[in-house]
């Protein structure tokens, strides 16, 4: 049960073992800080959790995955534990709450669950809001099994390219893919991975519900650049968040071998 619904969460969101996360995150060039946004208002009980801390400090591009040592120790101080349901979701639906779902599957967590249509289909139905910072915690042991497999870097999307192992699947816009819309990082240029391909994050979800496409939808997605649930893939967008909203995509058709390309594009351009 990796996608919930509002009513399964609200039905379920104060058992002892469900832990809520808000994963809000916004991309530079909007100046929204999902912080900020989480002390106005979250979906009761959640605990706000920062992708931006939950990343390497000393690498050179964001997002860059963090270690199992530093995020056994932020995940512990947030009170998680490995025996917890843990739900994540958005506030902009279904935006960067995916890219967390990926991190603790990575980090071998068994029990995470993405709401389906986040905030905004939380508040669209009127269900209960609150404000303010989360309660306090106690503060857990959290233990990393990292599956390596989840994780492609650089050297392998080169070799790659001559060498064809699995498919790149690529989730930003058809613009950025292209070339022919600007990268919202400032001196980053636009275009494309070599033998890369294309599904945009946005043709992934319900532009009015903000929940992911049926099962039959996302499947004609993959079908159309001949991808399917036995392929091996991996994806990439600008720095590693929205390529695992198409991950999760892909998981949703059933795709059992899919991994992502944390550095995505903004590390491959900057070369």
């Amino acid at each position: 049960m990796s996608l919930i619904t509002t009513e399964w969460l609200e039905k379920n969101l104060f058992k002892e073992d469900i832990k809520v996360l808000d994963c809000s995150w916004h991309m530079p060039n909007t100046k929204r800080i999902g912080k900020d946004e989480f002390l106005k208002e979250h979906i009761p009980g959640a605990i706000f959790f920062d992708i931006d801390k939950f990343s390497d400090p000393l690498a050179k591009f964001p997002h860059t995955i963090p270690s199992a040592d530093l995020f056994e120790k932020l995940a512990s101080e947030l009170g998680i534990n490995n025996s917890d349901h843990i739900i994540v979701y958005d506030s902009l639906g279904i935006f960067s709450a995916p890219r967390v779902w990926w991190m603790f599957n990575y980090f071998g967590h068994k029990k995470i669950s993405i709401l389906d249509g986040g905030l905004i289909k939380w508040k669209n139905e009127n269900k209960k809001i609150e404000n303010g910072p989360e309660k306090k915690f106690i503060k857990s042991s959290f233990k990393c099994i990292t599956k390596h497999e989840m994780l492609v870097l650089i050297d392998q999307v080169k070799e790659n390219i001559n060498n064809k192992k699995f498919e790149l699947v690529d989730a930003r816009s058809r613009g950025r893919f292209n070339g022919t819309e600007n990268e919202p990082r400032p001196n980053l240029k636009s275009g494309s991975i070599p033998k890369s391909c294309n599904i945009p994050w946005t043709e992934c979800i319900d532009p009015i519900t903000k929940c992911f496409l049926s099962k039959e939808q996302l499947q004609k997605k993959f079908e159309e650049i001949n991808i399917n649930k036995n392929s091996n893939v991996v994806f990439s967008c600008g720095s590693g968040v929205t390529a695992c909203i198409v991950a999760k995509a892909f998981e949703i058709i059933d795709g059992k071998k899919f991994s992502v390309y944390d550095g995505s594009w903004t590390e491959w351009a900057s070369q």
